[in-house]
């Protein structure tokens, strides 16, 4: 069985200074822990870690808009 993160469309626009939390390149995903902290993503990162945010249920959201 795999388990993936709800994942979500949003309203919210990630800019060029949102950067990964793991690797700083661009912030394509916007991850929301139970606890209200948010982490950023580029899509490697992203789905190297999915599970793991799964698991600990994350909201995921990915921006579908152009960059700001």
């Amino acid at each position: 069985m795999t388990t993936t993160a709800t994942t979500t469309t949003t309203t919210r626009m990630l800019t060029a200074a949102d950067r990964c939390d793991r690797c700083s390149a661009a912030a394509k995903v916007i991850a929301v822990l139970p606890s209200g902290s948010e982490l950023f993503f580029c899509r490697h990162h992203f789905t190297e870690h999915e599970a793991g945010l799964a698991k600990m249920g994350a909201t995921i959201t990915e921006p579908t808009a152009e960059l700001v």
